[in-house]
């Protein structure tokens, strides 16, 4: 039975159909049959005479029935006992075991157990299978090297040789309403091991286009969701269900490290959100409905080769949350926050708002490097947030537990100090990204008085803080939501974004207008400081260290505070 699915840079291997104890049981499997007929393709199409071994006159079957009978002669005796390699052919057949290997290492592997019954033992031992697989795939691979050029490894590297990360898959009992039966057979993702750092390469690196609000019900769509696996999370305090098209499975293991995991106590709940990602429609849609009878925000976004850009699951994610939250009387917030602790014990709240690429997470990092002047300091949020009144003062919260930003921003130190914990996209292209975790979802929920709330302007050669008393003032240059977009999706130049936030506030502005104006009010009232910090990521010098200066004013406006 094939337990292995390949497709273009993807292999999914289910343990539940198959799994191989020994190089004998790997070798005479399906899979590594449908492995090979892959690696072949792909060697065609790369370098067609790069082995003597892969003869335009003998048929595929022909082919692999004689590598696999080779490496079978490779697993227990050397090249010249077994006659099916003459001394002329081993170079070649080193050469091809080398980039079959190669070829596989670069696929994104993932290895999943589907357990029906919630059986514990199988889920205790889905981590050591997969270490074992590991262990085999590498195994196997050196002892063919070895034998092929004679002699024994000097330097051996442990490589990440079998998965890049194992998934274990439950069946869940939702409390999804009726509405909704044809996505209850979908297994749920229950635990995941990822070997970081996990680095990702995609064809695509940015978003285009909106998700705006669409009047059909996508559970109406034609869908057999046969492919689909769901990935339980909490946006901020909302339950999210995102069902995925297995053909996804590389950005979306992201969402481990972003969003806080939602564990199976939590799955009886009636879900906030719910996500369909890569829903085969024939449309290229990225929309999202309202089930008013259910009150359940559903986002779809179509099968199409761009929406493997991580940010698709991450935005979608985000503006289901905020459409939810503003429903609710909150205002969501697109920036960064701070809870900075001084040196005299005190604690300030920091919110900076802006749009893509405007400077927050900029910003933070910059704060961190000058963390001499202040005892410590927490992330509430880096990307997404909301603002509420309690006791008389403005309060915020956040929706991540990570931060997911661009490489080509942040301090190089920055990089290497969550290496081990961290998932790249597509490093060394425009538009890198990383995703590391930042603060605990306890922290990330807490409600954080908010002392000082700017705008991140990105656009102005001018250095510093601004301060603004005008409420109107305030009020017209957060709204207009200006910033220089840095192609970090398809807009480009200066632009403008109602609230600077595309994802729910753009969509309802006449609710939002009325939250913005309350919000606002109280904060001018009860002593939050308003205005503009210029972090001058949009020029061409990027402000010669403008992030720098803005940072140290404003700690010293936090001391003065």
């Amino acid at each position: 039975m094939k337990s292995l699915y390949i497709k273009n840079r993807l292999a999914l291997i289910d343990f539940t159909k198959a799994y191989y104890d020994s190089y004998e049981e790997l070798l005479s499997s399906a899979d590594f049959r449908f492995f090979l007929d892959c690696f072949l393709d792909h060697l065609r199409q790369e370098d067609p005479q790069a082995c003597l071994w892969v003869s335009k006159d003998d048929s595929r079957k022909e082919v692999i029935d004689r590598l696999i009978v080779t490496l079978k002669y490779l697993s227990v005796i050397s090249y010249d006992e077994s006659q099916s390699l003459n001394k002329d052919d081993v170079p070649h057949f080193l050469d091809l075991v080398e980039r079959a290997y190669n070829y596989w290492r670069g696929l994104h592997r993932f290895s999943y157990i589907y357990s029906r019954n919630n059986d514990g033992l199988l889920m205790a031992r889905f981590i050591s299978s997969d270490m074992h697989y590991n262990d085999l795939i590498l195994g196997f691979y050196r002892l063919c090297e070895e034998k092929l050029q004679g002699h024994r490894n000097y330097i051996y590297r442990q490589l990440q040789a079998g998965t890049n990360a194992s998934i274990f898959l439950a069946k869940a009992t939702t409390g999804l309403p009726s509405h909704y039966d044809r996505l209850k057979h979908i297994p749920f993702i229950n635990k995941v091991m990822m070997r970081a750092p996990m680095i990702i390469h995609l064809d695509h690196n940015k978003r285009i286009g909106t998700f705006m609000e669409t009047k059909e019900d996508p559970l109406l769509i034609d869908q057999s969701y046969r492919d689909f696996f769901c990935f339980p999370i909490f946006v901020g305090s909302c339950l999210t269900f995102v069902y995925f098209h297995k053909d996804f499975m590389a950005s979306a293991i992201g969402l481990a490290n972003l969003f806080e995991f939602a564990s199976p106590e939590y799955w009886r709940r009636k879900p906030d959100c719910i996500i369909l990602f890569g829903v085969d429609d024939a449309k290229e849609e990225t929309v999202y409905y309202h089930d008013e009878v259910n009150d359940i925000y559903v986002g779809k976004i179509s099968y199409m080769p761009i929406i493997e850009y991580f940010g698709y699951f991450k935005k979608m994610a985000l503006t289901l949350h905020n459409l939810a939250m503003i429903k609710k009387g909150y205002l969501p917030i697109h920036g960064a926050m701070l809870e900075i602790r001084l040196k005299d014990g005190r604690t300030k709240g920091v919110c900076l708002m802006g749009d893509s690429g405007a400077g927050k997470s900029e910003t933070i990092e910059a704060m961190n490097k000058i963390a001499d002047l202040i005892e410590s300091q927490a992330v509430i949020f880096d990307d997404m947030g909301i603002m509420y009144i309690k006791d008389d003062e403005v309060y915020a919260s956040g929706t991540e537990i990570g931060a997911f930003v661009r490489l080509d921003d942040l301090d190089s130190s920055a990089t290497y100090r969550d290496l081990d914990r961290s998932i790249f996209f597509n490093p060394g292209n425009n538009n890198a990204r990383v995703i590391t975790p930042a603060s605990p979802y306890d922290v990330v929920l807490a409600p954080h008085k908010v002392d000082i709330f700017l705008y991140a302007n990105n656009y102005d050669d001018k250095k510093g803080i601004a301060l603004i008393d005008d409420l109107a003032k305030v009020k017209e240059i957060y709204v207009k939501g200006r910033r220089f977009a840095l192609g970090t999706t398809n807009e480009k130049g200066l632009s403008e974004t109602y609230f600077a936030n595309p994802f729910g506030p753009m969509q309802q502005k006449e609710a939002c207008d009325v939250l913005i104006d309350k919000v606002l009010t109280k904060a001018k009232k009860s002593g939050v400081l308003m205005g503009e910090i210029y972090t001058n990521l949009g020029l061409k010098d990027k402000g010669s260290g403008g992030i720098e200066v803005a940072a140290r004013e404003l700690i010293a406006l936090l001391e003065k505070r």
